[in-house]
């Protein structure tokens, strides 16, 4: 072992090889478990068998007993805000740009801990991060990154206060939000193409657009649609043409529909759908990214606020079922914002799901199919190479837990006891076997 931090639980091991036995493999495809010992060499899997691996005497090779606990691809979060969910309101429209990316970086650390391998950010200034963590100066997930959130004025990534005069009219800049990277209100055609062509100059795998209300913004409310839809199919365009997509934040039918129309591939929510927009979905192959809210997951200053956070709770259910009825591709993220005590329950999102899946469907969701979503970046992928999945010649990540999964898919709402093994990029993160 080359290094180990201040607490000897969680160990940073940095080798040729390492030899995993006698773990019971779940390769996040299949609806079964074999037995199994899995060779990684450097950053990916090299080897599967269920007979014994021998490895050359001259290779540098660490051994480690899985005891028979059940192996599983790194859990991926398609919806996370690595800056947002570690920082209130306040500290975003007040604090100091250096304390908040430090209150970002710490999180990073444990939500890698808590099992997530890989996060889609879904909007926020994290390519310091991402770059942080892919050098290793921190530790943290692989981070897709949307850069700034796109929105129009008055939509919901307008954080400026109701005195602040709309830029067409503004002689001094850009607000603090938009300094920092967190959002960029971007108005007609021109504006969305250089909003988000600077995205992808930043380094964004994809590109996010925000064309519905929200729960947290002032200025809209759930039902309203956002962006015109050539102003939506002028980001489309520019995504297309840098061989990635555009993912947007919606909750209803009319807006849900529209951006559809213009050609985006991921509808993050959709709360409030009805029947015909979801068999439109379904028809244009379009991704539905869920999140499974409940009321306590988020806490808002202002009653309104409160009110359109009771709507989309209520309405997962019937989103979940028409999803199902109609074989929408499905992806499952948090979304957790603005709450950085809140964090710590990041996996219990995945464990709400069993209301409406089965324990395979979930696993299948939270590792492969997540991991299909993020492969829609093409060229724009960070990080190439085969996430989600247990094979060989698949990128290392992997997590080992106590306790067959399939079974009880709540062993993964508490990570800190339950995960004894988390591996990211060939580098083991924790061992407690």
């Amino acid at each position: 072992m080359d290094e180990k931090n201040e607490d000897s639980k969680y160990l940073y091991i940095m080798q040729k090889n390492i030899l995993i036995n006698d773990v019971l493999i779940f390769d996040g495809e299949h609806d079964n478990v074999r037995t199994g010992n899995i060779l990684i060499e450097k950053n990916k899997i090299k080897v599967i068998s269920e007979q014994p691996i021998s490895v050359e005497k001259d290779q540098e090779t660490e051994v480690v007993d899985g005891l028979g606990n059940f192996m599983m691809p790194g859990l991926i979060d398609a919806h996370w805000h690595a800056y947002m969910s570690s920082n209130t309101m306040m500290d975003l429209l007040t604090a100091d740009d250096a304390y908040t990316q430090l209150k970002a970086g710490r999180e990073a650390g444990n939500t890698l801990l808590r099992g997530f391998t890989t996060i889609r950010d879904a909007g926020g200034p994290v390519f310091g991060l991402k770059r942080a963590i892919d050098e290793g100066i921190i530790r943290g997930p692989r981070i897709y990154p949307s850069g700034p959130i796109i929105s129009q004025t008055g939509g919901h990534g307008d954080f400026r206060a109701v005195y602040d005069v709309p830029r067409p009219f503004d002689c001094c800049g850009w607000t603090h939000t938009e300094e920092i990277g967190a959002a960029i209100i971007a108005d007609g055609v021109d504006a969305v193409i250089t909003a988000a062509r600077n995205n992808l100059r930043m380094g964004a795998s994809q590109i996010k657009l925000m064309t519905g209300g929200g729960v947290a913004s002032l200025y809209d409310r759930l039902e309203d649609s956002q962006f015109f839809e050539e102003e939506i199919r002028a980001a489309v365009k520019v995504a297309a043409d840098a061989g990635t997509y555009v993912m947007v934040h919606v909750y209803a039918p009319r807006a849900i529909a529209r951006a559809v129309n213009a050609g985006v591939r991921s509808i993050e929510h959709g709360h409030l759908i009805d029947e015909p927009t979801m068999a439109l979905i379904a028809e244009r192959d379009v991704w539905l990214s869920m999140q499974p809210f409940t009321y306590d997951d988020n806490h808002f200053p202002a009653k309104e606020q409160q009110e359109k956070h009771a709507l989309v709770v209520q309405g997962t259910d019937n989103t979940y079922k028409l999803a199902k009825k109609y074989n929408v591709h499905l992806a499952w993220g948090t979304d957790l914002l603005f709450n950085p005590v809140g964090t710590v329950n990041q996996n219990q999102g995945i464990v709400r799901l069993q209301q409406w899946f089965t324990n395979y469907e979930i696993l299948k969701m939270i590792t492969h199919d997540n991991a299909e979503l993020l492969s829609l970046s093409g060229p724009r992928n960070p990080y190439p190479g085969d996430l989600g999945v247990i094979k060989e010649g698949a990128l290392a990540d992997v997590v080992i837990v106590k306790g067959n999964v399939l079974e009880d898919i709540s062993l993964l709402g508490e990570p800190e006891e339950n995960i004894v093994f988390i591996m990211k990029d060939g580098v083991v993160y924790k061992n407690l076997l």
